[in-house]
């Protein structure tokens, strides 16, 4: 993956949906349909200062850009208006 966020952007890689339960049953496409709200940072722009790969931040619900790499989902935030909190690892 070559993508790196200019601006006040990260890029954050998206939390599998997990298709089944942990005894097994198999969940209904539109269980998993719930858009997540938070994700781990993979990149940086060179102007983000609060957070580091490897973080993961809480974003609003309907925030960011959606991009697929490699068959990877991955999210584009901007990180002024569109993360709402980080919890640092």
């Amino acid at each position: 993956m070559n993508f790196q966020p200019i601006g006040d952007r990260i890029l954050a890689k998206l939390p599998e949906v997990a298709t089944a339960t942990q005894s097994g049953i198999f969940l209904p496409e539109t269980a998993t349909k719930e858009k997540p709200t938070q994700a781990t940072i993979v990149a940086v722009s060179s102007t983000t200062q609060d957070m580091k790969v490897g973080d993961t931040v809480i974003y609003s619900k309907f925030a960011g850009t959606e991009l697929q790499l490699d068959g990877i989902e991955y999210l584009v935030l901007n990180t002024k208006n569109d993360v709402l909190g980080v919890i640092a690892n």
